[in-house]
């Protein structure tokens, strides 16, 4: 006869799965170490309740097809109501979709949501692959991740460890500042992104960098006062975007780093009476539906596009595991339309 001795916290929680399942702590033990003597009914009830409390499971006693599949991708991603993270969704949804695949979505906006499902524990044998989306993994979340022994894909994250599709958001700023260049605009101000520390987003700086390449190759001061700081969003560029205009000295032209920075902008300078572009031109970055509505001229990516590929991406990996992974940079381009004032 053998004998186990459980750690205290691991009992602890053996206790909760019992509760729920209605069942002996015995019987939630044998069942979780696959052992006989269990109907398939209670081991049934037992592997619900351990996965309501996020507890650890072998992946073999998991419900899976006859392939040995969930047929499931894992998606983590910061955000879901900002336009980027939405679009992306949409393009990864749709392939999975038409795929005959599940997706199962881990969002998070905290630091301590961030720590839990990154633990193994939250995604072993629940998914076949996992596609992370603008999140830069730390070494640790990286290793906890391919200690899952299944497919992972990044989303606008450039990685030689695994699979990846992303832009270049230097050379796209690039497209936008040499625009307003061609365009006679020498006095230009930029809005960066205020992004949250702990995301360790790169986008933003690597926007402002595209930026400040344009101005040195053309031999352009930068005015650092010419630089205000916002979130990804219409409402803080807005308010940014207003007490900057109490300045004496103004720009002739600003880059947003995003559409709805832009939209904000534009709605700051209608207020104080200024017109788009005749009074200052304002350029943006995404290419958001309403970038046409308004006129705005700005830097395009494929984002839903993007999010079919990386879909695509970790469904090969899945279909051959050993396969090589592959790095996909797809380009940007300009899409031209009357928010910028020729004053050459």
């Amino acid at each position: 006869m053998q004998f186990f001795a459980y750690p205290l916290h691991i009992m602890s929680g053996i206790v909760e799965i019992a509760k729920r399942a209605k069942v002996s702590p015995a019987t939630v033990s044998r069942a979780l170490r696959g052992l006989h003597h269990v109907n398939e009914r209670t081991r049934k009830a037992v592997i619900e309740a351990a996965q309501h409390y996020d507890y650890p499971i072998r992946p073999d006693l998991l419900p899976r097809n006859e392939g040995g599949r969930t047929n499931t991708i894992g998606v983590i991603a910061p955000f879901i109501s900002r336009w980027y993270f939405s679009q992306a969704l949409s393009g990864v949804e749709q392939s999975l979709r038409e795929a005959g695949m599940d997706l199962l979505l881990y969002n998070f906006a905290q630091v301590d949501a961030r720590q839990r499902i990154f633990q193994q524990k939250k995604l072993v044998g629940k998914v076949d692959g996992l596609i992370v989306i603008s999140l830069p993994p730390t070494e640790k979340e990286f290793q906890s991740i391919l200690g899952l022994g299944i497919p992972v894909a990044l989303l606008g994250v450039p990685d030689t460890r695994c699979s990846s599709v992303s832009i270049d958001d230097v050379a796209g700023a690039e497209l936008a500042t040499e625009h307003l260049v061609a365009m006679g605009h020498r006095d230009i101000a930029i809005m960066v992104g205020q992004d949250e520390l702990f995301f360790e987003f790169k986008v933003s700086s690597q926007r402002r960098e595209g930026f400040l390449n344009v101005l040195a190759r053309h031999n352009i001061s930068f005015n650092p006062n010419f630089e205000l700081i916002a979130d990804f969003d219409s409402n803080t560029a807005e308010h940014a975007m207003t007490e900057f205009l109490r300045r004496k000295k103004l720009p002739t032209a600003i880059f947003c780093e995003s559409d709805e920075m832009a939209f904000g902008v534009m709605r700051a300078l209608k207020k104080k009476g200024l017109r788009v572009p005749e009074d200052m031109s304002v350029i943006g970055y995404d290419n958001h539906e309403f970038a046409d509505v308004v006129g705005l001229t700005t830097v395009a990516q494929p984002v839903q596009f993007l999010g079919q590929l990386v879909a695509s991406q970790i469904m090969a990996n899945i279909e051959k595991p050993a396969g090589k992974v592959s790095q996909m940079r797809v380009p940007t381009a300009l899409e031209i339309r009357s928010s910028v004032l020729d004053i050459s």
